[in-house]
């Protein structure tokens, strides 16, 4: 078991996705086209959504999802304090303010009480995260956040597939923004698909993708050997500042193959997570970060909490056990500092989060071995 490192995250990809790539080759199509479109109407289906764009990352649709609604410069949007940079990033893209609002100390997403207490006539918008997997409180939050007219964006990069009081998570707010960069819940390498209910916005996300087209470039394609009275099939327009965000055929084709497996990927999780569980729930100076709630969930992290975390990292690295932290709070990277704001939850419980490895290929002896050098940790936790 020592003889070889266990792998923090590693994808699932296998003899399927290599044929989808093959089958793209063969078409000598590999960019934007058929794929892509085929992609996004499996997505609407399995979703239950109107629209659905691929885009090349979550960060491109986090972006966009809070771009198309064209907010006055300077105002603020609410985001939580611990998440990924590109969550923030997003905001300022658009020139506007974050707002860093406290996490729950029971589930690490933002508290309810501090997004009441932060919020102010300025903040037009709010970014949700399912930190891990694990689902915001949104019973709670929607109504409020419909009150206050906030366009709400939910953070889906760490979940796909998971639902929450019998919906699934990304469907909840305006807009849901998923990422399929490598280590994720379902990959295409990199990738990302922007869900939402919202037609008036559709037309303008679309062309926001895709450098600030007026026309959809695939279907100007199609249109390239139809004669055509009113206008040329290559002419197009470019009405509003965009981006080179699109998903591509190669992509597509894998996310497509990925979709597929989506349960079983979700379920595999699951399973490795209930070995962990077993194995710790006992324990005195290790804990799991939240309370893992297993039925219809879609968790991408195994996550446990310990005040001597470094000791527990490097003695978990003495055994070959990946580990890492995810995440600092925002307020304490560089570009972030000059928005802080009170986070007491934040600041002290991020100091003690400690990621384990969790993958759908990880082998159950695996979760063992490493579920028994925890045990043999907290055992021996006053000598480290």
């Amino acid at each position: 078991m020592k003889k070889k490192n266990i792998r923090l995250f590693k994808p699932t990809i296998g003899k399927s996705e290599l044929s989808s790539i093959k089958r793209v080759f063969k078409r000598s199509w590999i960019g934007y086209g058929t794929e892509v479109k085929k992609f996004e109407d499996e997505w609407k289906k399995y979703f239950k959504v109107k629209h659905a764009v691929a885009v090349n990352s979550c960060t491109a649709a986090l972006h966009t999802s809070l771009a198309v609604n064209n907010f006055k410069k300077n105002k603020k949007v609410l985001v939580p304090a611990i998440t990924f940079s590109a969550t923030a990033a997003s905001v300022l893209y658009c020139g506007l303010k974050p707002v860093f609002v406290d996490i729950n100390p029971y589930d690490l997403n933002i508290s309810f009480e501090d997004l009441k207490n932060k919020y102010s006539k300025d903040c037009v918008a709010l970014m949700l995260v399912h930190f891990g997997g694990q689902p915001c409180e949104m019973e709670k939050i929607m109504p409020w956040a419909k009150k206050k007219k906030l366009v709400v964006i939910e953070d889906c990069a760490e979940t796909c597939g998971g639902y929450y009081k019998n919906k699934k998570l990304g469907t909840w707010g305006d807009y849901g923004c998923f990422s399929f960069e490598e280590k994720k819940i379902m990959t295409t390498g990199d990738g990302g698909m922007i869900c939402t209910n919202n037609s008036k916005k559709l037309k303008l996300i679309k062309s926001f993708s895709f450098h600030g087209w007026n026309r959809d470039p695939y279907l100007r394609h199609k249109k390239s050997m139809k004669i055509e009275k009113k206008s040329n099939h290559w002419d197009y327009d470019v009405e509003t500042l965009g981006y080179k965000y699109n998903m591509n055929d190669l992509t597509a084709c894998i996310g497509r193959e990925q979709l597929k497996k989506i349960k079983w990927l979700n379920n595999s999780r699951i399973r490795l997570i209930k070995v962990y569980l077993k194995y710790i729930k006992n324990l005195k100076h290790i804990k799991t970060s939240f309370e893992y709630r297993l039925a219809r969930s879609s968790y991408w992290m195994m996550t446990i909490r310990c005040k001597k975390r470094e000791k527990l990292i490097n003695f978990l690295k003495s055994n070959q056990i990946s580990t890492s932290v995810h995440l600092k709070p925002l307020p304490k990277l560089k570009v972030y500092k000059k928005f802080n704001s009170k986070i007491p939850n934040a600041e002290k419980i991020w100091l003690q989060l400690i990621t384990l490895p969790l993958f759908p290929d990880l082998e159950k002896e695996k979760v063992k071995f490493i579920s028994k050098k925890l045990i043999q940790f907290d055992e021996n936790y006053e000598k480290f």
